[in-house]
């Protein structure tokens, strides 16, 4: 199908071109520029342009593809880093140079071209949906190609090396399996059931890990107002939580910060396996100088090939920085478009996009009979750090956890800037008994015995502003040394240092030699010391 351009608007074109259907992609300009078709009218359709518009001209023509935005998934991926659109940023700095120019496209999986399966079926074995036919070598990991909605008996399978294109297997009746496929992104990839499964993710770190701990299949939002460590906090994470696999969205943040996470990611190895870092991440990359259109996809990009990995049965960890941008795209589309405006501008259906995102979310049965897992972590840039902003408040509503980053910590120096009275986490009776089980039966009253320490504190500091600190009774300002060492030495972490990884034995060891220290000095006031000699000099 062929049509031509009739209006233009910033990232948004009109085009003359009947049969399109909604979310089609199409090829517009000379220059083969990609969109999407965003909205359908009796003379015309809107189409969203993923690319730079500038130079776009009326009249130019307008080409229907048939198919939707989709990503391609298979061997290969890991190890690299993408646009919004799937196309591989270092295959194509290679080949163009450091600048994109309009309408190029890469292959989304790079080099090997040719791979090597290992066959885990036979001619005339019976094949169902989500089987596995083979493993390739994919770095360090066995990767399973599956029996992608096909049901029968194999008339062939291959033993040895094959081509991306080519079938690795053929059903007797003539159908063939593939080790590549293309997904639409918008649509949320199939599963058996979800699960009620809550396991603990370890973070590496100790105030999530300790205080308000993670599920695997979980979602996890950060917000917090500018220079409290969103981004640091994000990285992290990244580095060093307990998961098989790490997708990491930069979604209109700076370029230099995503350029230094690169350069950290390059030498890092991972904790868990001691294997380079990157072996195990895909990083979808659309900085804030990128087309804001492409933006508003790479969310989805990210979020099907996390789905992808899943259904192989890993357990996936998704990280985006930050939704604030992401959500701002989403703004200046619904502008462009005319569409009326919700609260601050951005599109009324914000809270149900949201909600359709974190849905995507969770610990799943496979089609093939494996459990997957897929984790969720967002950080949020609410604008003057106004925790009521439409953003906040439509994650609050989905999310499960909330790590609020507070301005005053991050002035004070403490990094991870965790609120611990306003932040919550919703999966803690869930993992109780799993980290009471694997780390230690003490976790739990830890737990519970630090909180009431910090919350007496929070008491007692009102108290001291009126009558000063040397007004408290000892007793009230050994518990005041006391949490003051549980947020330098425990809450707090240094992010450049090794106690930038904490694992939740040498964070149970911590904090219980802190509370066991507490509990002798007050056993020695009780006795009749002072203050002053029970912490040698320090009171």
């Amino acid at each position: 199908m062929n049509g031509r351009i009739i209006g233009i608007s910033g990232p948004t074109v009109s085009v003359d071109l009947k049969g399109l259907r909604l979310y089609e992609r199409v090829v517009v300009g000379r220059a083969g520029l990609m969109g999407e078709v965003v909205r359908l009218e009796q003379e015309r359709a809107v189409v969203q342009v993923y690319e730079s518009t500038r130079g776009l001209g009326v009249g130019e023509p307008v080409t229907g593809t048939g198919t939707q935005l989709t990503v391609r998934l298979g061997p290969g991926l890991l190890n690299q880093m993408f646009d919004g659109l799937q196309r591989p940023l270092e295959a194509m700095r290679a080949a163009q140079g450091p600048f994109i120019r309009p309408g190029e496209t890469g292959a989304a999986i790079a080099a090997p071209r040719r791979w090597r399966l290992a066959p885990a079926k036979n001619p005339g074995d019976a094949v169902r949906p989500g089987e596995t036919v083979g493993c390739v070598e994919d770095g360090p990991f066995r990767h399973p190609i599956l029996a992608t909605g096909a049901e029968g008996r194999l008339g062939a399978v291959v033993d040895g090396d094959f081509d991306e294109d080519e079938p690795v297997a053929m059903l007797e009746d003539g159908r063939r399996i593939h080790a590549f496929e293309e997904w639409p992104v918008r649509l949320p990839r199939p599963y058996r059931r979800k699960l009620s499964r809550f396991e603990p993710l370890i973070t590496g770190q100790r105030c999530i890990d300790f205080l308000f701990p993670l599920a695997r299949g979980g979602s996890a939002i950060f917000p917090g107002g500018f220079g409290t460590g969103k981004t640091l906090l994000e990285q992290s994470i990244a580095k060093f939580a307990d998961v098989d696999i790490v997708i990491y969205v930069g979604c209109g943040e700076r370029g230099n910060e995503m350029a230094e996470m690169l350069d950290d990611f390059s030498v890092l190895a991972d904790p868990w396996s001691k294997r380079p870092l990157m072996n195990r991440t895909i990083v979808v990359v659309n900085t804030s100088n990128m087309p804001v259109a492409a933006r508003e996809a790479s969310i989805y990009t990210a979020v099907t090939m996390a789905e992808y990995y899943r259904d192989l049965g890993y357990n996936v960890l998704l990280l985006a920085d930050s939704l604030s941008r992401w959500a701002e795209a989403l703004r200046e589309i619904s502008s462009a478009l005319e569409e009326m405006p919700g609260e601050e501008g951005y599109p009324t259906y914000l809270g149900s996009r949201m909600a359709e995102f974190f849905a995507r979310a969770g610990v799943v049965e496979t089609i093939g009979g494996q459990v997957g897992s897929l984790t969720v972590l967002l950080s949020i840039s609410p604008p003057g750090g106004d925790f009521t902003e439409p953003v906040t408040q439509a994650c609050l509503r989905n999310t499960g956890a909330f790590f609020m980053l507070d301005t005053s910590l991050a002035h004070r120096r403490h990094f991870p800037a965790i609120n611990w009275f306003q932040s919550f986490s919703l999966y803690e009776s869930d993992v109780a008994a799993h980290l009471d089980r694997l780390v230690s039966p003490e976790w739990g009253a830890l737990r519970q015995r630090t909180r009431e320490l910090l919350q007496r504190e929070e008491s007692l500091r009102e108290v001291a502003e009126i009558v000063g600190t040397e007004g408290l009774q000892d007793t009230d300002r050994l518990l005041m040394h006391t949490t003051e060492g549980i947020r330098r030495r425990f809450l707090a972490q240094n992010a450049y240092t090794d106690d930038a990884f904490s694992t939740p034995e040498q964070t149970c060891a911590r904090i219980r030699r802190l509370l066991e220290t507490h509990d002798a000095a007050g056993a020695r006031l009780g006795k009749g010391e002072s203050l002053s000699e029970v912490l040698g000099g320090r009171a």
